[in-house]
């Protein structure tokens, strides 16, 4: 029998046994040629012979394909351009022996996006993109001309929804320098308004509210951010609802930070997502939920559940969690939910579970009063979820991985942001530098998950989301293939983890085991140490209207 005839009698043998054969099944090149008319597979590209880096012996782990292998990866002009078991030459070379090679981090929860100290923490966190998302920023064009060819990661944020409430009820504020209300409020640099955070609008200030938002949008904004956590009492129905239809008007997503902190009725803070839920299904557009085992604390596991069912109808909701089971609060210490009828009813906390931020000293009664009546701004860690409902959220292949990662101040509560800054000096929350270190430490060390599907919360499911909810640019990150943009991370897998504590001085310790961070092709972060003076990063932005 020659070899044409044994070729047909296996293949009569597989389609009878309802099998495929395998990839790697020999095949007469004849028999494999395409039949007039056929599509042809397009032919693979040769492995460019002038390559700029290789990153060689490395385990390359790329979440959307799968692969977990030894591979040898090529990058040329910002891209990967191979993956690949061949022997490859670069101008640069890292050895990434005994080290996992994953897609550079995404985190869009980082309101350190923006100052050089923050970038810093965060590539020492293997962060490659970084997006204020849920603050947000006004006005969006001035945000990022601020940091365009100065940014050491991929760039981006989404419009800020409290900024545009500010700049109605202040309108000296819509010339705001820094054009972040967060940057603002806790560096000293411009006054903000606590009408922002109590006050009801008026119809004609809600469209106002809104036309700020939508003018945000068609400057290029990712998402809208909302904050209705820190507006328990102010922020309407007619703003929720209007946000959300500009949303879905311009195809984007709603980053949000929900009205309640509670685990007891009838104030939950799963009726707090519900009321996301209601106007996103209504008017469309993507809805992330940020830290959402800080708002539904023992109700986490249920929450999770919830979302999953929703998610599998094709609803694009999306969780966000932070590996901690304490917070920072975003406006300070007089923060709706840290009030005592909400934190100690319905959070099941008291005042000794607020954490003075400059002094590291726990609250009490008479120090709250005091610092609320005085110093409402100041900023102050608390505990929220208890540890074991934390894991159970961040566990969940579904759950986004984001920092909300918090500034800096020094030992008199001083706004910290210079590039130069000494770790030991800096108090901040430990999640501003040890976030991503932390999710993986806690994989190694508690088998919370598998490594592959930690790495994807970090990047690739980020990724995904928003590049099927308005950023298309998004299709190109999160992910170790040819053509992928090269944002890369590489960490040992065996020691990477966080340093970052409670205790004063060490509040600001970054994360080892990442010697390389790679952005856009460019080494950024070499032998743990980050590069000072190079500036990669590119801006993450919608397409701007006029």
């Amino acid at each position: 029998m020659n070899r044409r005839n044994v070729v047909l009698l296996v293949s009569c043998v597989i389609a009878l046994s309802g099998c495929k054969p395998t990839p790697d099944a020999p095949v007469d090149k004849a028999d494999a040629a395409p039949k007039k008319g056929e599509a042809q597979a397009p032919a693979k590209a040769a492995i460019p012979e002038d390559l700029d880096l290789v990153i060689l012996n490395g385990r390359v782990m790329d979440p959307e394909s799968k692969l977990d292998a030894a591979r040898n990866v090529g990058v040329k002009d910002g891209k990967i351009v191979a993956v690949t078991e061949q022997a490859i030459e670069g101008k640069e070379t890292i050895d990434a022996k005994g080290h996992v090679v994953a897609p550079g981090f995404i985190d869009g929860h980082a309101h350190t996006t923006d100052i050089p100290l923050g970038q810093k923490a965060l590539l020492r966190d293997g962060v490659t993109t970084a997006m204020e998302l849920e603050g947000g920023a006004m006005p969006v064009d001035r945000w990022y001309a601020d940091l365009e060819g100065k940014s050491q990661l991929n760039y981006g944020a989404s419009v800020g929804s409290g900024a545009a409430r500010t700049a109605v009820f202040d309108p000296t504020y819509k010339d705001s320098k820094s054009a972040d209300i967060i940057y603002d409020m806790f560096s000293g640099q411009q006054k903000v308004t606590l009408d922002t955070y109590s006050r009801v609008p008026t119809d004609d200030e809600v469209k106002q509210i809104l036309a700020l938002v939508e003018e945000g949008l068609k400057q290029g904004g990712l998402g809208v951010g909302i904050v209705p956590g820190y507006i328990v009492e102010g922020y309407t129905s007619k703003e929720v609802i209007g946000v959300q239809k500009l949303v879905g008007k311009y195809g984007r997503f709603s980053h949000v930070h929900t009205r309640f902190s509670s685990q007891e009725p009838p104030t939950t803070g799963i009726l707090a997502f519900q009321e996301f839920i209601a106007s996103a299904g209504a008017y469309g557009g993507g809805l992330i939920l940020a830290h959402f085992s800080a708002q539904a604390l023992d109700l986490t596991e249920m929450a999770v559940e919830y979302v999953d069912d929703l998610r599998a109808t094709g609803t694009p909701v999306i969780l966000e969690i932070y590996p901690y089971n304490f917070g920072a609060s975003g406006d300070g210490v007089g923060a709706d939910y840290l009030k005592p009828d909400n934190y100690q009813k319905n959070m099941g906390r008291t005042y000794s579970d607020i954490i003075d931020t400059a002094t590291g000293k726990r609250l009490n009664k008479a120090t709250y009063d005091k610092l609320v009546k005085t110093d409402p701004f100041h900023p102050v860690l608390f505990y929220n979820a208890k540890e074991e409902d934390m894991e159970k959220g961040l566990s969940s292949p579904n759950v986004l991985v984001g920092c909300d990662c918090f500034y800096f101040t020094d030992k008199d509560g001083k706004f910290l942001s210079d590039w130069d800054t000494p770790w030991e000096s800096a108090n901040t929350h430990p999640r501003s530098v040890g976030a991503h270190g932390k999710v993986l430490r806690l994989t190694r060390e508690k088998n919370l998950m598998p490594l592959m599907t930690a790495i994807s919360k970090m990047s690739f499911l980020y990724a995904d989301f928003l590049a099927k909810n308005g950023v298309p640019q998004m299709a190109h990150k999160g992910r170790i293939q040819e053509g992928a943009d090269a944002d890369i991370t590489i960490f040992d897998p065996k020691t990477v983890r966080d340093n970052s504590s409670l205790d004063k001085g060490k509040n600001a310790l970054p994360t080892t085991g990442i010697p390389y961070v790679v952005v856009n092709g460019t080494i950024v972060v070499k032998d743990s140490k980050v590069l000072k003076g190079v500036y990669p990063g590119q801006p993450i932005r919608a397409k701007v209207q006029n």
